[in-house]
């Protein structure tokens, strides 16, 4: 990868819990590229997780905020532009949370104040971080905001639920955002479909290694990794990437785009044979 991508650029990363997060791997390859940025998440997650590390390791402030409050995320902005010198040039939201998934409510049954809650922490607190920044005019001409999604938002995958919802809605705001926010600050907003990877959250999906497999066998190049994103996301906060906004990216290995591979299909017709031989 070229060097000093991000070199005089100021950001907030918002999610990073532990060294499995992609946003935690996005502070790292930020900080390589030789950008300075804050970190935040909950102030129960800055207490109990790992993200202090994360703040000495990349000399990054870790400001606690709950992202669904407008003053918080306010207190964030705010503090960010202090404490780095300048308004904000790119942002990462890695932000997403499914009680029903949690609680293994099916999508047949979902608890809906369960429901309010995924859409508000997954999806809504996008908004709300997109229409703080540019209430308060935090972000730079030209600035670059990511969010991660997944596939889920376009096609049913079973056990992923109501978070599923969650990412179109999340997809939907880049788009419509986007529109404004290109056209009167020049800043681009995109989404990134991600392969499914074992975060913490990630893995509190239903069958969740069963669904890596699967992808991996379906994807030409297999899956991407915590690491490919982060490379990728630095890619989409440098100048390089200065005319790509309102779009949802797939890093995905080409999974997105597949119908049926041969190696998927050979472990199918593999199944049928075992099941064959037992008859």
């Amino acid at each position: 990868m070229i060097q000093n991508l991000l070199e005089g650029k100021r950001g907030i990363i918002f999610g990073a819990l532990n060294d499995k997060s992609i946003a935690w791997k996005v502070a790292e390859k930020a900080k390589q590229q030789g950008a300075v940025f804050t970190l935040s998440n909950t102030a129960a997650a800055c207490r109990m997780g790992e993200v202090r590390q994360l703040s000495e390791l990349t000399g990054a402030e870790l400001i606690p905020a709950d992202a669904t409050s407008v003053e918080d995320l306010t207190t964030v902005f705010s503090r960010s532009q202090e404490i780095l010198g300048g308004k904000i040039d790119f942002v990462l939201h890695s932000i997403g949370m499914s009680l029903n998934v949690r609680k293994k409510h099916l999508y047949n049954d979902l608890d809906y104040n369960f429901l309010d809650k995924t859409l508000d922490i997954s999806a809504i607190s996008f908004h709300k971080m997109l229409q703080v920044a540019y209430k308060l005019d935090a972000i730079a001409e030209w600035g670059s905001v990511v969010a991660l999604t997944y596939v889920a938002a376009q096609r049913t995958l079973f056990g992923y639920n109501d978070m599923a919802d969650a990412k179109a809605l999340l997809e939907s705001i880049g788009r419509s955002f986007g529109y404004i926010y290109g056209c009167e600050k020049k800043v681009r907003i995109n989404t990134i479909s991600q392969s499914p990877t074992m975060t913490t959250a990630g893995s509190g999906v239903a069958g969740f290694d069963g669904l890596m497999d699967f992808s991996d066998r379906m994807s030409p190049l297999g899956n991407a990794s915590a690491e490919d994103c982060a490379n990728f996301c630095v890619t989409m906060f440098s100048d390089l990437t200065r005319k790509i906004t309102m779009q949802n990216l797939f890093h995905d290995g080409g999974f997105s785009s597949m119908g049926m591979s041969e190696r998927a299909m050979s472990q199918y017709n593999k199944s049928f044979e075992a099941n064959d031989s037992q008859k």
